[in-house]
């Protein structure tokens, strides 16, 4: 295990509530200077793409070795004259407490804090394959109608759910899901998978 991955298992525990506290401090100093929309959009491709498809960043970012004052130099090169510069700020700060390598937490927490901001639901879909686009655009339509409010969906895939869908929003669960009782054939047979769960999840979206 590396220093990073040790670092990160340490902070792991308290990891959502210091996203939440950061990134509360992070979206109102954006909204305050009117660019909230930018800094959560180029603070989810930092954490996507960057970090994402860098484990040497990743290592640096959250590596105890490496001083805060190289973690400020390793942002100005990299993200200084892109990202605004409200974020750059917060990320040396995050830098200077040794908080770095909670920026997915934080990324989490700006997501769902911008996202109630602006009046929108998080519902989490999870199906037992990829949605399509057609049944995406129904599922997001189908919410927003029963919600009365802008959805936003997060998809998860879990090939368990053969034939099933299972919706969170907060507290509430919509299930569709059926018993992962099958053998691998019929695993396989999936043909009309997305006309079934359309036709499902109309059925229980219709009687909440």
């Amino acid at each position: 295990m590396t220093e990073a991955e040790k670092h990160d298992t340490v902070l792991d525990t308290g990891a959502e509530q210091l996203g939440k506290t950061y990134a509360h401090a992070l979206i109102g100093a954006a909204k305050n200077a009117g660019v909230a929309d930018q800094v959560v959009s180029q603070l989810n491709r930092l954490v996507d793409d960057c970090l994402a498809n860098s484990p040497s960043l990743r290592s640096a970012f959250g590596s105890p070795r490496i001083s805060a004052e190289e973690k400020s130099r390793i942002i100005d090169r990299l993200f200084g004259e892109e990202f605004q510069p409200i974020l750059i700020k917060f990320l040396k700060v995050m830098a200077s407490r040794d908080r770095l390598g909670y920026v997915a937490a934080v990324r989490v927490a700006a997501d769902s804090i911008f996202d109630e901001m602006m009046g929108r639901l998080n519902a989490s879909v999870q199906t037992a394959v990829p949605l399509t686009d057609e049944l995406r655009t129904q599922i997001t339509n189908n919410l927003s109608t029963l919600m009365n409010k802008e959805v936003k969906l997060n998809e998860s895939v879990d090939a368990d759910l053969i034939g099933g869908m299972i919706v969170r929003i907060g507290d509430r669960v919509f299930d569709s899901s059926v018993s992962n009782q099958m053998d691998k054939l019929a695993r396989k047979a999936r043909s009309g998978f997305s006309s079934q769960l359309a036709s499902k999840f109309s059925q229980f979206s219709s009687e909440s």
